[in-house]
């Protein structure tokens, strides 16, 4: 937690002066953050940042020179400081969390840049708690799919790669265990989630259970964070849309900007994807979906709340817990922003805390009981 008589001291990097000065002019207005330097390229970045000591970074991922992701993998390890990405569309800013930056904004439309400032904001405030793990590389791919949705790919085996990295083996498949169809898993994350979660899903093996994800994620990067957690875990992932049917094998990606719920119909469980009010001020929220868990699943479950700003998810977690769900929160050794599980372990909703390398291992040896 910040001190609250403490200003965040913010540099800004980005390569476009109006960028630049946009961002520090509305940073600059926020009474508990103070822009102590800016520059224009990671060289001058470098040059500054152990000069002037900010406890929190904002970066553009595509500049002159040396890119932000490469930046990030030299400075890092040097200096541990949390990084804010500010881009555009691009898929790399996926690379770039995975370098070790902890969150990133999309660059605002134009008229937009009051909305982005107050997002941005809030970004800076959660991020200078939050704790930084350097992480260079890029995480191995996965075996290629199966053909069909759901079935597990033959052998089960990841694909060599370029480079001296080693693979990592496929963990092993659940078998067929009709037990395991009538099982539903939701997971929800914010603040660091998106590395945090693929940690967790890397390790679970194509035949999982279905799965509902929610990840706090700005308009128009969920559908390539679904495809980039397609790409590197076992089982098939994709953005969901409304009417998707949940089965084992599949998981389903919350859209930006919708509340994502599961329904029943007899046995059947599928998802409405909607917009509509947030939920403990997000959207989508866990929350909304692990109450909707709560309220209409009636087969066996299992909820797992990580890393993230403020409460959201926590509530919904307990109702999980007190309709009979099995229950994991991330622990605060391995969580960027040790909020949102720790509300949810502090009310009670947490049966087991484990690290977000553990949490696969935990929800595998439940599944095992079932």
């Amino acid at each position: 937690m910040w001190p609250s008589n403490k200003k965040i001291r913010v540099m800004v990097v980005d390569d476009s002066i109006l960028a630049r000065t946009m961002i520090s002019n509305g940073l600059n207005a926020s009474p508990h953050i103070e822009v102590v330097a800016t520059s224009f390229n990671a060289k001058d970045a470098r040059a500054k940042v152990e000069q002037v000591k900010p406890d929190v970074m904002t970066l553009d991922v595509e500049m002159p020179g040396m890119n932000g992701i490469d930046f990030l993998k030299q400075l890092l390890p040097v200096v541990p400081l949390p990084v804010i990405l500010v881009s555009s569309l691009d898929l790399r800013v996926f690379d770039a969390l995975s370098a070790g930056a902890v969150d990133f904004v999309r660059k605002p439309e134009p008229g937009k840049n009051e909305e982005f400032i107050r997002g941005l904001t809030q970004k800076v405030i959660a991020a200078a708690g939050a704790k930084v793990r350097p992480r260079p590389g890029i995480p191995t791919p996965a075996a290629p799919k199966a053909a069909s949705a759901g079935t597990a790919p033959a052998g089960g085996v990841r694909l060599p790669i370029t480079g001296n990295k080693p693979a990592l083996p496929a963990p092993p498949l659940l078998g067929n265990r009709p037990s395991l169809d009538n099982v539903i898993i939701g997971l929800g994350a914010s603040t660091g989630g998106t590395e945090a979660t693929l940690e967790v899903m890397k390790r679970l093996p194509a035949d999982i259970p279905g799965m509902l994800i929610v990840q706090h994620m700005p308009v128009g990067f969920t559908q390539m964070y679904a495809d980039r957690l397609n790409r590197l875990c076992h089982m098939e992932v994709r953005e969901a849309k409304s009417g998707d049917e949940l089965h084992r094998g599949l998981a389903l990606l919350a859209p930006a900007d919708f509340q994502m719920r599961i329904v029943r119909s007899g046995s059947r469980y599928t998802v409405s994807c909607l917009p509509g009010d947030k939920v403990s001020g997000h959207r989508p929220s866990v929350d909304a979906l692990f109450f909707s868990m709560a309220e209409q699943v009636k087969c066996k479950m299992a909820g797992i709340i990580m890393t993230g700003m403020g409460r959201d998810g926590a509530d919904g977690l307990l109702k999980m817990r007190q309709a009979g769900a099995y229950t994991i929160g991330q622990d605060k050794e391995s969580s960027v922003v040790y909020g949102m599980p720790m509300v949810a372990y502090n009310i009670g909703a947490v049966q087991i805390q484990g690290s977000c390398e553990d949490i696969a291992g935990i929800l595998l040896r439940q599944l095992q009981k079932w």
